[in-house]
């Protein structure tokens, strides 16, 4: 998303947490190609640091599933495939429509009003990209992942939002990119408060099973030809 509000540095940030939040952004908004070469010399020119801070940030990256490192040939951003990126997205359907499910159960009163006043901001931000994005940062700033948080499940929290979370980032820029697709979120996203706030755990799993389920269609739809299963 892109709005002064959403987007406030943060000032703890260290020149090896700068390198690797460039990185990471790079991969996922594609200004680094999937499948690409990344040059540890070339990055650090561009980030203004020095290449441990790069090297480091790569092997960060590794981890969250974003770079993978070929014998012989360096390290690459991650290609995902159409089989990978159907993978993906069955596993979000399940999880997310679990969490949603729990989170209506477990969820205060007062997080619920925090949700609703989330929702509001992305309507801010989106209607500052003249409604072409909806593209969420992490963290608190993220609706699914304040969905995954309220659910009170930990292990189903770290395997969506650590082991997977970047990768499900990448999938969820590209359905952002689609006409229309932004305001029709935003409005799907309410639908599932709503569903949460009258405590109807069953209509809630429903409604972001659906919304996760339209968001890989749209995907789909967008990959090139050339991309196989």
């Amino acid at each position: 998303m892109h709005s002064s509000v959403l987007l406030e540095p943060d000032e703890q940030e260290t020149i090896a947490d700068r390198a690797y939040r460039h990185l990471k952004n790079d991969i996922i908004d594609g200004k680094l190609a999937q499948g690409s070469k990344i040059v540890e010399e070339d990055l650090a020119s561009e980030y203004g640091v020095s290449r441990g801070p790069v090297r480091e940030a790569i092997r960060r990256l590794e981890g969250q599933k974003l770079v993978v490192r070929i014998p012989h040939a360096g390290a690459r951003v991650v290609t995902l495939t159409r089989k990978m990126m159907a993978d993906i997205y069955a596993v979000r359907e399940s999880l997310e429509g679990m969490s949603v499910r729990l989170a209506a159960q477990r969820i205060s009163d007062e997080k619920i009003d925090a949700l609703f006043q989330l929702l509001a901001q992305h309507e801010t931000a989106i209607a500052a990209a003249d409604g072409k994005t909806y593209f969420q940062r992490e963290g608190n700033l993220d609706f699914h992942f304040r969905i995954a948080e309220a659910s009170g499940n930990q292990l189903l929290t770290d395997y969506l939002y650590r082991d997977l979370y970047q990768l499900i980032r990448m999938c969820r820029h590209q359905s952002a990119q689609a006409p229309e697709r932004p305001a029709r979120a935003l409005a799907e996203h309410r639908q599932i408060v709503e569903a949460i706030a009258a405590r109807d755990g069953e209509l809630a799993e429903l409604l972001m099973r659906r919304h996760i389920n339209v968001s890989w269609k749209i995907v789909e739809t967008l990959l090139p030809e050339d991309v196989h299963v």
